[in-house]
């Protein structure tokens, strides 16, 4: 395995990855029985063992309390064009039988798994300890026991998940596709509280040249751009070509999803072809596959405490790096803070998404400096819960994903025009340009949302939007 100093600040140099391909090589035969290495406690079986039959750990209250968290303005104007529910998270509060209580979140409509009120009536009276491994309960529900239990033992929640490997682990500002400028800006607000790292998406409807030519004069070499292009690249003969020119700017960090990833011939091409790491979304295809074929450079890794685990050991074990993608506001980021103290191999900048938001839910902030955060050390998630802002922020759990009318208009300087409106889908921009057919990545495109008035204009373009079409204005 490689040392930690061989990554730099969270990255792989292409001599380190190509040094690791021999361990890929020899995964399988070293893989079979293996995955349960890494799920060791850091705490000793007999006093987990014990715990288990602690009466005093018996779940006995669970409360759940939606909110609606306002983003920043330029992560407003860019996430309300296709994910504006993403305001909405349930903070869950469990209360144990002696009397202490842990909390934790769901980002309601993006989430691996949201607490239903099904989950909530089998963890009622349970112990503790003996569910709270459950992936199936859910990320908020998941989260808060295991800072109660945390508490109850006075240790912190990674001495529940492994052994702790890490003072420091590395965090990734992020934001969805924006315009050249609010790139630029957001950059540079990163940079100043802290950040080296950035994670964009790489979408055909904005200028990516422009993006990365304007970011890097304001961000020195160290800083890195992530680039996500969720399939978006479509074909390697047609991705090879705009990731080679990206490549030549030292602050391309990671490139994610090029291109399809069950495309196997596809993917090994762009890797052989490009000196960016290639990240994919860990089991898709088949970790075996990936890993034996050497489709990619490292993962990305979510999902419940259980599945981090288990598919964060299969990483170490092959030597290859990820980054956690645990998304929410800061309640989900000191979660993940946790799990990147216990993970050898999550040394690329956790994917948490909190920056999005105005305000936090926790009473301090998550520190951030030379790009890491430091993993807390107090019981339980080592951050304690800002009711005045929970309440300020208080709504009523809406019955179904919001879905307010959106009209997006994107144009090209030679006066092409495309208006695309929401159809109930939430990638549903993304899906219409993973189709063949429409405009490939060019320079000059912009989009942007068009307000609704309520005019009966908008209403027009807005049934135009419901069946895309490239006109010429």
């Amino acid at each position: 395995m490689l040392s930690p100093a061989a990554w730099g600040p969270g990255r792989l140099s292409r001599d380190a990855l190509t040094a690791r391909r021999a361990t890929r090589r020899t995964f399988l035969r070293q893989a079979a029985g293996m995955a349960a290495i890494g799920l060791m406690p850091g705490l000793s079986r007999r006093a987990l063992a014990a715990a288990r039959g602690n009466r005093k750990l018996d779940i006995v209250k669970i409360d759940r309390t939606t909110v609606k968290l306002p983003f920043r303005e330029i992560p407003a104007r860019n996430m309300d064009r296709e994910i504006p529910h993403w305001r909405y998270s349930e903070i869950v509060e469990v209360t144990l039988r002696n009397g202490q209580a842990g909390f934790g979140e769901t980002l309601l409509y993006y989430t691996w798994g949201a607490t239903e009120d099904n989950d909530v009536r089998r963890a009622l009276g349970a112990n503790a300890v003996e569910i709270m491994w459950d992936d199936e309960l859910g990320a908020g529900l998941q989260m808060a026991l295991f800072d109660a239990v945390a508490r109850s033992l006075e240790v912190p929640v990674h001495a529940l998940l492994g052994k702790q490997v890490y003072q420091r682990t590395p965090l990734s500002w992020w934001n969805i596709d924006t315009s050249p400028e609010d790139m630029v800006a957001e950059c540079r607000e990163a940079l100043k509280q802290g950040y080296l790292a950035y994670k964009t998406k790489g979408r055909p409807w904005f200028d990516l040249w422009a993006m990365v030519e304007q970011t890097v004069k304001v961000v020195p070499e160290n800083f890195k751009i992530d680039m996500d292009f969720n399939d978006t690249l479509l074909t390697a003969p047609k991705a090879i070509p705009i990731l080679k020119e990206l490549e030549k700017y030292p602050q391309i960090g990671i490139y994610e999803s090029p291109i399809f990833q069950t495309d196997i011939a596809g993917n090994q091409a762009i890797r052989a072809a490009t000196r960016v790491p290639i990240a994919f979304h860990y089991g898709r295809p088949d970790a075996k596959i990936v890993i034996t074929k050497e489709v990619c450079d490292g993962f990305v890794i979510g999902g419940g405490a259980s599945r981090i685990l288990e598919r964060g050991t299969v990483a170490a074990m092959a030597d290859m790096p990820f980054w956690l993608q645990i998304v929410g506001t800061d309640i989900s980021a000191a979660w993940s803070l946790h799990f990147g103290g216990v993970l050898s191999h999550a040394t690329w900048p956790a994917v948490n998404c909190h920056q999005l938001f105005a305000h936090r839910l926790l009473t301090e902030p998550i520190e951030v400096a030379g790009g890491t955060a430091a993993v807390p050390q107090r019981p339980g998630l080592g951050f304690e819960l800002n009711r005045d802002m929970v309440e300020k922020f208080r709504v009523e759990k809406p019955p179904r994903r919001p879905e307010p009318k959106r009209l997006i208009r994107t144009t090209w300087p030679d006066g092409r025009e495309l208006l695309v409106s929401n159809t109930g889908e939430v990638n549903f921009m993304l899906n219409l340009f993973r189709q063949p057919g429409l405009p490939y990545f060019e320079r000059g495109v912009h989009t942007e949302l068009v307000p609704n008035d309520g005019s009966a204009k908008w209403q027009e373009m807005y049934e135009r939007g419901l069946k895309p079409q490239v006109v010429k204005r």
